[in-house]
């Protein structure tokens, strides 16, 4: 199946995708009591909500160096 996603759409959906990782992230380390009880590791977490932001910011450089 062919889904026509532009740079823009791949733009926002690693924007929202990083905010939510990033908000998760900072949650679980202000939460030490509750982040204790979750099987989540928490740097790999917070790694890849950078990688999403920067993939974001990849996008808006290439939206900017086409106009």
């Amino acid at each position: 199946m062919f889904f026509p996603l532009s740079v823009s759409d791949m733009g926002l959906w690693l924007a929202a995708t990083a905010i939510i990782l990033l908000i998760t992230s900072e949650w679980l380390y202000s939460s030490p009591e509750y982040s204790s009880r979750i099987a989540i590791d928490r740097q790999l977490l917070r790694m890849i909500a950078i990688g999403c932001g920067l993939g974001f910011a990849v996008t808006v450089i290439m939206r900017v160096a086409s106009i």
